[in-house]
C-alpha cells in the first residue's frame, strides 16, 4: 500500500481536542507490507473520564491513575511515527487530538495522513456506510475489543489486507495514491464535493442529513475559503462538530465582498444555522434615547430594537447587544465625564446623588451645576456613540460589479434597512414599489456605514 504506514488509534475523554484528552493509544507499523512494530499504552489525560466514555471504552479513572501522562509516552510514539503515513478510520479526529496534546508540551506536530473511512469508501462506493462497525459486520472481522485502541487497529489491518486480497495490490495503491493527492476532507463528505466551487465572491451552505444548513459563511474566494475548512486539524469546538456533521455544500456566488457580507448576514437571522453564533439576530438588542429637554427626569431610556423608528433614529446612541451591556457603557462614560447618575436614571431616590457627595458628579442633582450645562456635557460625552441619521432623500443603490464573471448585483437601501439586491431593471422596479416593514438591523447598518466610508463605492441615487 505504502512503503512505511502507521494504523492508529486513539481513545479519548471527548470529542474536543481543545477540552478533552487521550486516554489510550495503539498502533501498527508496517515497511513494505510487513508488520515491524506494535505498540500500546493508556495515557493519564489528568482529567476526569465522563460516566458516558467509561461505559463506552470500558477504560476506568481507576484504569489511568497509574498510566503515564501524555507528556511521557509522546518521545516513543514519535519513534513509531517517523518517516510514516498516519492512517487512522477518521484520521482529522485522531489528528487534531495529537496536535492538541504535543502543543501542550510545546511540540509542533506535524505528520502524513490518510484515512481509511475515505479509502473503504473509495474502494467499495457500493456501500453506504464505511464505519468500523459496518465493516466488522460485513466482512465478519474479528475484535477483540471494540472502542479500545488495539482492537480498533486490528480491524483497520484486517480490512486492508482484505482490500489486497479482494481487489489487488495494484487497485489499492491507485486508490491510496489519489487519495493522498486530495483535500482531506471531513469522512462525511464526498470527494467530488470542492470539484466545482468557484474561485469568486459569494456565500457558501454546509448541510448535515437534512436540509438545515450546518454553517453558513462568506468569501471573496468560495474555493480557497471552503477549503480552509478542513485544513485546520479542528482547532476550536465548531471545527470539530461541523467535521462530523457535514455531508453536501452548496454555494451562491454574489458580485462582490460587500454583496456576500450582507448576504450571509440576511440568510444566517433566517435560517439560523446551528454553528453561527456571532451574527444570529440579539433579541434584546437596545439604544439610549436622549430627550430633547434638559430638564427631563431621566434624561435617557432604553429603546428596544422594534421601537428604533427612522423619526427617532437620530436621537439614539449605541446600540448594544443587551441592557446589561448598555448599563455599563453609560455608567463608566458617567464615571470619566462626572455626570450625575440619578439625572441618567442610573441611580433612584430623593435628593443628591450619592457621587455628588464624594465629589464624582458636578452637582445637577444638587443645583451645583445647571441642566443645561450638563446636558450639553453629556451630548458630547455620547457623541462618539451617536447612531447616524439617514442621509439621503429616499432610496439609494450600492453597485457592485465583478469583471470576471462579469455579474452586477444592485444593493437597494432606505432608512439604513436593505430591501433588496437585483440585477435586471424588472427586479429593481419592484423593489422600488414594494412597501416594506422597518425593521433596524445593526449589522447591515455597520456594513454600510463602512460602505458608504470609502471613496470607490459606487452610489445611486434611486
Amino acid at each position: 500500500m505504502l512503503a512505511n504506514y502507521v494504523l492508529l488509534d486513539l481513545e479519548t475523554t471527548g470529542a474536543t481536542p481543545l477540552r478533552d484528552r487521550i486516554t489510550e493509544i495503539a498502533l501498527i507499523r508496517f515497511q513494505d507490507g510487513i508488520e515491524v512494530a506494535r505498540w500500546q499504552t493508556l495515557v493519564n489525560p489528568e482529567i476526569k473520564i465522563p460516566d458516558f466514555i467509561q461505559s463506552l471504552t470500558g477504560i476506568s479513572n481507576e484504569m489511568v491513575a497509574a498510566a503515564p501522562t501524555f507528556a511521557k509516552v509522546a518521545g516513543e510514539l514519535l519513534d513509531h511515527l517517523d518517516g510514516a503515513v498516519m492512517c487512522a478510520h477518521n484520521v482529522r479526529f485522531d489528528h487534531g487530538f495529537l496536535k492538541a496534546e504535543f502543543k501542550r508540551i510545546g511540540i509542533t506536530f506535524k505528520q502524513r495522513v490518510l484515512c481509511t473511512v475515505k479509502l473503504s469508501r473509495k474502494l467499495y462506493p457500493e456501500h453506504k456506510s464505511h464505519s468500523l462497525s459496518a465493516l466488522i459486520e460485513r466482512y465478519r472481522f474479528t475484535c477483540t475489543q471494540r472502542h479500545r485502541a488495539m482492537g480498533d487497529v486490528e480491524v483497520m489491518a484486517q480490512f486492508i489486507a482484505l482490500a489486497k486480497q479482494d481487489l489487488g495490490l495494484n487497485a489499492l495503491q491507485e486508490a491510496v495514491s489519489d487519495l493522498s493527492k486530495k483535500t482531506s476532507l471531513p469522512s462525511g463528505l464526498d470527494e467530488e464535493a470542492l470539484d466545482d466551487i468557484p474561485e469568486t465572491s459569494g456565500v457558501y451552505f454546509f448541510y448535515g442529513e437534512n436540509n438545515l444548513p450546518l454553517y453558513i459563511g462568506k468569501s471573496i474566494n468560495l474555493r480557497a475559503r471552503v477549503m480552509s475548512h478542513f485544513s485546520s486539524d479542528h482547532r476550536s469546538t465548531k471545527e470539530m462538530r461541523i467535521s462530523q456533521e457535514i455531508k453536501r455544500i452548496d454555494w451562491q456566488i454574489t458580485a462582490g465582498e460587500f454583496g456576500a457580507l450582507l448576504l450571509e448576514s440576511k440568510l444566517v437571522k433566517e435560517r439560523q444555522p446551528i454553528h453561527n453564533r456571532q451574527l444570529r439576530r440579539e433579541r434584546q438588542l437596545c439604544a439610549w434615547r436622549l430627550a430633547n429637554n434638559p430638564d427631563a427626569m431621566p434624561l435617557l431610556d432604553l429603546v428596544r430594537e422594534d421601537e428604533i423608528t427612522p423619526e427617532n433614529i437620530g436621537s439614539l446612541f449605541g446600540t448594544f447587544r443587551s441592557k446589561k451591556q448598555a448599563v455599563v457603557a453609560l455608567s463608566h462614560i458617567a464615571e470619566e465625564q462626572a455626570l450625575c447618575l440619578k439625572t441618567l436614571g442610573l441611580e433612584s431616590g430623593k435628593g443628591p446623588c450619592f457621587r455628588s457627595q464624594i465629589k464624582r458628579c458636578k452637582g445637577v442633582c444638587c443645583g451645583k451645576e445647571s441642566s443645561q450645562l450638563h446636558y450639553l456635557r453629556l451630548q458630547q460625552a455620547l457623541l462618539s456613540l451617536k447612531i447616524k441619521s439617514w442621509g439621503f432623500a429616499g432610496k439609494i443603490g450600492i453597485k457592485e460589479h465583478n469583471p470576471i464573471t462579469q455579474k452586477t448585483d444592485l444593493h437597494v437601501f432606505e432608512h439604513w434597512c436593505h430591501l433588496a439586491t437585483v440585477d435586471d431593471e424588472v427586479q429593481l422596479q419592484e423593489a422600488l414599489q414594494s412597501k416594506f416593514a422597518y425593521q433596524f438591523d445593526l449589522d447591515t447598518y455597520q456594513l454600510l456605514l463602512k460602505a458608504l466610508s470609502k471613496k470607490s463605492t459606487v452610489i445611486v441615487k434611486l
